[in-house]
């Protein structure tokens, strides 16, 4: 499996992942290869969520000349293979942190914030006409011990006091009574506004939005190479030249090896792993007393997240292998499906029929950043997993800050991605925060 950390080129022959997204997405659309030099306003780089809303914001409300890559096709990374978690947030600090490390006004910007860019991915859906099974909303953070359930009646209670925001905090009986039969869920915070669907669909979406916008796209088109030339750039790829006046970094977790060391040294890729299990029979959903489609996520430090998908079947995420070449090793597998049965009674016979994994970009600071570390290059990344709903507002806040608009005033549109000390032992670090997180989720 490729390995952002040790291998220095994405190249464009990369098989599709066999994820349950691929098995069950329909037209999909080949976008040609890039094969001749050209020149253009703005390039971007990556066609996932972040970049083909950048070039969709570009084109449509800037009328730039933009030109979108990707070293395969859109949706092929982080966009196609996550969860589908539509969440208020992004990175790894809650409200509650990030108001102790910026102050409460700044906390109330990044909810806006925040909901603005669920917001957004609503709007283009319907703008879309985008077929992407959004489901019923309701998002469930679960105490996964009874220790925890006591803060999670103070986050709900500090979201309402503070922000206004409806969080409903439900006891473990509450649960089992009109949300599911949980064996691990002590307590839990209802968020009403988020809600899960299907990632690649809506890739894909973002994808003929962007090109009927006149945005242009290649796939199978990888750059190799960014040379600064006078005050704009000349762009490598395989097959073509592509100068640019402004260049867009929007490749975050796949960014490969060495392609900018700046962006690299300051993004962990970490991987993430999904089962999705065979369908539930309604005798197993019956005795669940499973009622919604909700999307779910636990406490624990490394967590699980989980949701019940339109054709009955159970998608149970959480972390995987540390390198590219362990990321096949179905223990992985067999340690989720462990998980979830312990989470479930009465799945006992229960196997998965759809396994994958797929990096994700964790910042030192749990902080995404939206940058311009030099003149004419930008960059969006580190949403720590979290970033299918922001990473569309973030290709947006990208555009504006191309077209020299000022940002709304908030930390991470302001500063870059800070380096991880000792960054050459970062997966070092990471084998001993998972052995620590591992400790805390079983002990304290």
């Amino acid at each position: 499996m490729y390995d952002p950390y040790i291998d220095s080129e994405l190249n464009s022959k990369q098989t599709d992942v066999a994820s349950y997204w691929q098995a069950v997405t329909p037209g999909q659309i080949h976008y040609p290869s890039l094969q001749q030099d050209l020149s253009c306003d703005t390039l971007v780089i990556g066609a996932g969520y972040t970049g083909l809303n950048c070039g969709l914001e570009l084109a449509a409300a800037a009328q730039r000349d933009v030109v979108v890559v990707d070293a395969l096709q859109p949706g092929w990374g982080c966009s196609g293979r996550n969860g589908g978690f539509v969440l208020r947030g992004t990175g790894r600090l809650g409200l509650a942190q990030l108001k102790s490390k910026f102050g409460l006004d700044t906390a109330r910007l990044f909810h806006q914030e925040y909901g603005e860019a669920v917001a957004r991915v609503n709007q283009l859906i319907t703008a879309g006409n985008i077929d992407c099974q959004p489901q019923a909303a309701g998002y469930y953070k679960l105490a996964h011990k009874a220790a925890m359930a006591k803060d999670l009646a103070e986050q709900a209670e500090f979201l309402q006091q503070h922000f206004g925001y409806q969080a409903k905090f439900l006891t473990k009986s509450q649960i089992q009574q009109s949300v599911v039969k949980h064996q691990q869920a002590d307590a839990a915070v209802h968020f009403p506004d988020c809600y899960g669907l299907n990632p690649l669909a809506l890739a894909r979406g973002y994808a003929q939005l962007a090109v009927k916008a006149g945005a242009k796209l290649f796939g199978q088109t990888a750059v190799r190479s960014i040379l600064r030339q006078g005050a704009g750039f000349k762009v490598i790829t395989a097959q073509a030249v592509i100068n640019a006046s402004n260049v867009v970094l929007a490749t975050n977790a796949y960014t490969a090896k060495g392609f900018y060391p700046q962006l690299n040294n300051s993004c962990l890729p970490v991987l993430s792993s999904v089962i999705v299990t065979e369908p539930l029979t309604d005798n197993q959903l019956q005795q669940l007393n499973w009622q919604q489609n909700s999307i779910m996520m636990d406490t624990r430090t490394l967590k699980y997240y989980y949701r019940l998908l339109p054709d009955k079947r159970i998608l149970f995420g959480g972390r995987g292998a540390i390198t590219g070449k362990a990321a096949a090793d179905p223990i992985y597998a067999s340690r989720l499906l462990v998980a979830l049965k312990r989470c479930f009674a009465g799945l006992e016979q229960l196997n998965y029929q759809y396994q994958w994994s797929g990096w994700v970009g964790v910042s030192f600071d749990d902080l995404p950043r939206i940058y311009s570390p030099e003149p004419g290059l930008f960059y969006a990344a580190g949403y720590c997993g979290s970033g299918l709903s922001f990473s569309s507002l973030a290709g947006k806040r990208l555009a504006q800050l191309v077209c020299g608009q000022r940002l709304p005033a908030l930390p991470i549109y302001q500063s870059q991605l800070p380096t991880f000390p000792f960054s050459a032992f970062r997966r070092q670090g990471q084998q001993l925060y998972y052995q620590w997180g591992r400790f805390k989720d079983h002990f304290l």
